[in-house]
C-alpha cells in the first residue's frame, strides 16, 4: 500500500481523538476507584489503557504516511508495529468480554458478587488477559505460514502479516466471543424480564391495598442496554474487516487489501474512540467524576482570567479597587 497524505492525516486525527479520549476517562476511573473502591471500574481503567495503546500504536504509521516522498520501513519495525497494534486490540475486546461477564454476574448472582469479584481475581482476570493478548499479536513473528514473503517497504497491516491469521484469529477468538455476547445478551434480558415482572406484581399488590408506589425501572435493564450497545459497537467494528479477510483467504485472486487496509482496518480501530464515549456515558461513576473535572478545570481557568486581569496594568487594580468601594458604599446606603 503507498503512502497517501489524506489517509496519514486521517490516522493522526484518530490516533489524537483516540489517546485523549481514552487518557481522560482513564483519570476519571482511576479518580473513582480511588474514591470509592470499586473494583469492578477496574475492569473499564483496564479498557481505556488498551484502547490509549491502540492509539500511541498507530500513531507510530503517521509519519511514514505523511512524508513525501513515501519513507520506507523496514519489514522487522513494522512487524513489531502491527503485532502492537494487535496486541492492544485483543486486549480491547477481551477486557470488553470481561466487562459484559462482569454485568452479566452482577445480574445473574447479585448476594455473591461482592464476594466473587475480589481484587486479587480482577487483577488475575487482567494479568492473564494482556499475557493472551500479547501471545495474539506476536504470534506471526514467530509463526512463519502467518508471515507474508514478499515485502514492499510500506508499512500495513497486509503488508507484514497473511491473510489467514485474520483467519485464526476469526475462528478462535471473534466468533466465540460473538456467541459469548449473544448469551450474556439474552440471558441479562431473561432474568431483566423477571425482575420487571415481580415489580410489576409487587406495585399491582400494593395499589389493590391501596398503597401507592411510584413507578419503578429495575437497574437490570440499564445493564442490558449497556451489553447491547457494547455488542452493537463491538459487531459493526470489527465484523467487515475480520469477514472480508477471511473471504480474501478464499479468494486469493481477490485484491481487497486496500479496501481492507484503507476503510476496514480504520472502522475496527475506530471502536477504541467509541468504548471511552459509551462507558463515560452509560457509567454514573465515570459521568459524575468526568463532571466534577470539569467544574475543577472551570475554576481554574476563572482563577487565572481574574488574577490576569487583576495583574494585567498599572491601571487594573486602582479600577478594580474603586469598583469595589463604590459597591461597598451603595451597599452601606441601602
Amino acid at each position: 500500500m503507498e503512502s497517501s497524505f489524506p489517509f496519514g492525516v486521517i490516522l493522526a486525527v484518530l490516533a489524537s481523538l483516540i489517546i485523549a479520549a481514552n487518557a481522560l476517562v482513564a483519570v476519571a476511573v482511576l479518580l473513582s476507584i480511588h474514591k470509592n473502591d470499586g473494583v469492578g471500574l477496574c475492569f473499564t481503567l483496564n479498557l481505556a489503557v488498551a484502547d490509549t495503546l491502540i492509539g500511541v500504536a498507530i500513531s507510530g504509521l503517521v509519519t511514514d504516511h505523511l512524508s513525501s516522498p513515501a519513507r520506507p520501513t523496514q519489514k522487522t519495525l513494522c512487524s513489531l508495529r502491527m503485532a502492537f497494534v494487535t496486541s492492544s486490540s485483543a486486549a480491547s475486546v477481551f477486557t470488553v468480554m470481561l466487562i459484559a461477564f462482569d454485568r452479566y454476574l452482577a445480574i445473574k448472582q447479585p448476594l455473591r458478587y461482592f464476594q466473587i469479584t475480589s481484587g486479587l481475581l480482577v487483577g488475575a482476570c487482567i494479568a492473564g488477559l494482556w499475557l493472551v493478548s500479547y501471545l495474539i499479536g506476536f504470534l506471526p513473528l514467530v509463526v512463519p505460514i502467518f508471515q507474508q514473503t514478499t515485502y514492499q517497504a510500506s508499512c500495513s497491516f497486509f503488508a507484514v502479516f497473511h491473510p489467514r491469521f485474520i483467519l485464526i484469529v476469526s475462528c478462535v477468538g471473534f466468533f466465540p466471543a460473538m456467541l459469548l455476547f449473544v448469551f450474556f445478551y439474552c440471558d441479562m434480558l431473561k432474568i431483566a424480564s423477571m425482575h420487571n415482572q415481580q415489580i410489576r406484581k409487587m406495585e399491582h399488590m400494593g395499589a389493590v391495598a391501596g398503597v401507592h408506589q411510584p413507578p419503578r425501572t429495575p437497574s437490570d435493564f440499564k445493564a442490558f442496554r449497556t451489553v447491547a450497545i457494547l455488542i452493537g459497537s463491538f459487531t459493526l467494528s470489527w465484523a467487515p474487516f475480520l469477514i472480508t479477510g477471511i473471504v480474501q483467504v478464499a479468494c486469493q485472486e481477490c485484491q481487497l487489501y486496500p479496501v481492507l487496509e484503507r476503510y476496514l482496518w480504520l472502522l475496527g480501530v475506530g471502536n477504541s474512540l467509541l468504548n471511552p464515549l459509551i462507558y463515560a456515558y452509560r457509567q454514573k461513576e465515570v459521568r459524575q467524576q468526568l463532571y466534577q473535572m470539569a467544574l475543577g478545570v472551570k475554576k481554574v481557568l476563572i482563577s487565572f482570567l481574574l488574577f490576569s486581569t487583576r495583574d494585567g496594568g498599572p491601571e487594573g487594580p486602582r479600577e478594580s479597587s474603586c469598583h469595589i468601594v463604590t459597591i461597598s458604599h451603595s451597599q452601606l446606603d441601602g
